[in-house]
């Protein structure tokens, strides 16, 4: 088992952002998928305190979707070469092939994770705690004949575990967009950014188009949807996979651009969860008084952040993927892939004393866990619940919280490196 090392990987990068049709995975793509998959563990652990201080917390987007914007990447890499090589058909059966993986991935998740939760439950040890009802399974334990065939249907999607299904919907949709980049690019474009208008639920409705609202149904007693729409998030993902064909050019690097992105950052600060704890510091609070005569009381009372993300939610939704989210993720992966730079080479330390060589093996096992994101994913969303109840019983402070979390990073550096190791295959007689 072998890891490639930053200044490896940045050597044998392309240099350009359209990679199709060569073998080479951009470092930046693992590593920033990598850094996704510590956030994703984190966000998932119930009662954790680190999750206060996660990207999600600073702005509208969050560590999906640098994980979905990546996955466009690295599936333009795979996919999009066989589209290349094989054709159409061979590239649609690779990736309905790769779908029927996720689709059962993603029954097995829930299987075990369910499982483990109703035996937590079964053992009697914590009278006071139900936890199957810490994912809202009740319905699927109290009558599960037709939760199983929703769940096999995926009529059935409890909230924790939509990510997969979203997916597997827009890993479907490729062959279409493959097969319009042949016609026309810009037709591509209009197709993509049409059926993300049709999943802006809000806008709909404010237009009397409610009825045109494309979604997936999650459960069969509520007209809730999937939590993440994939008609919504396919946007992300083909800016991502489009990036990586070359189909839309790089950026260039300039300070205006540069000072741009900085200023919608920033800007998204003062409206974001952060900006609402920035807002309710007791000088802050007096001042916007004093300022405004608010009178408000109860939650969220007199904070301008709160009043704003409750008049304007609709504009950052996460279900939808709404607009807003789009714009702080381009802003902030323009600014990452800038300061990372040219084939990612910032990445990589500088000289050969014991602090570069920690770094590089730092930033090496970073990539490593983004290139098995998959296995990684999978592992972490299990992990994440196995630490929850760790915390129960432990009990919740800073010590726990820290062991527990910097544990949960060890296993799924582990994981990236086991699930690396099967994949090649060192029981094949090498010739």
């Amino acid at each position: 088992m072998t890891t490639t090392t930053p200044n490896e990987a940045f050597a044998t990068s392309s240099p350009t952002m359209a990679t199709a049709g060569l073998a080479i995975r951009d470092p930046r793509l693992d590593f920033f998928r990598g850094i996704a998959m510590f956030i994703i563990l984190f966000a998932h652990t119930p009662g954790n305190a680190w999750t206060s201080w996660i990207p999600a917390r600073w702005g509208f987007s969050d560590a999906t979707e640098i994980f979905v914007f990546c996955s466009g990447m690295a599936s333009a890499i795979a996919f999009g070469r066989t589209f290349d090589r094989a054709g159409w058909s061979l590239g649609t059966a690779r990736v309905g092939y790769r779908v029927w993986q996720i689709y059962w991935t993603h029954l097995a998740m829930f299987l075990v994770i369910a499982a483990m939760l109703a035996g937590l439950d079964a053992t009697g040890w914590h009278p006071d705690r139900e936890y199957i009802g810490t994912l809202n399974l009740w319905k699927f334990f109290a009558d599960p004949g037709p939760q199983l065939i929703g769940l096999v249907t995926l009529t059935y999607v409890p909230n924790y575990f939509d990510i997969l299904p979203m997916y597997m919907i827009v890993l479907l949709l490729m062959p279409v967009f493959m097969a319009l980049s042949r016609v026309s690019l810009p037709l591509l474009a209009v197709v993509s950014i049409t059926i993300w208008l049709f999943a802006q639920q809000a806008l709909l409705e404010s237009l009397g188009l409610g009825a045109w609202y494309l979604a997936f149904p999650a459960e069969p007693w509520s007209d809730r949807t999937w939590f993440f729409n994939p008609f919504g998030w396919q946007l992300i993902f083909f800016t991502g996979f489009a990036f990586m064909r070359g189909w839309i050019p790089a950026p260039p690097v300039r300070p205006w651009l540069i000072g741009l992105a900085l200023a919608i950052v920033i800007m998204n600060f003062f409206v974001s969860n952060i900006g609402f704890r920035f807002f309710q510091l007791g000088l802050l609070k007096d001042i916007y008084i004093s300022l405004t005569g608010c009178t408000e009381t109860g939650f969220g009372a007199c904070n301008p952040a709160f009043d704003w993300r409750q008049a304007n939610g609709a504009w950052f939704d996460k279900t939808d993927f709404a607009i807003l989210r789009y714009v702080h993720f381009l802003a902030l992966a323009y600014l990452a892939w800038t300061a990372a730079g040219t084939h990612g080479h910032r990445l990589a330390a500088v000289g050969q004393g014991a602090v570069a060589r920690i770094w590089d093996e730092m930033v090496a096992i970073v990539m490593k866990v983004g290139q098995q994101s998959l296995a990684v994913f999978v592992f972490s969303m299990v992990l994440a619940r196995i630490n929850g109840y760790l915390l129960d019983v432990i009990g919740r402070n800073g010590f726990t919280w820290a062991l527990i979390n910097l544990t949960g990073a060890g296993l799924l550096i582990a994981c990236a490196y086991g699930a690396g190791w099967f994949k090649s295959q060192p029981w094949r007689v090498r010739r």
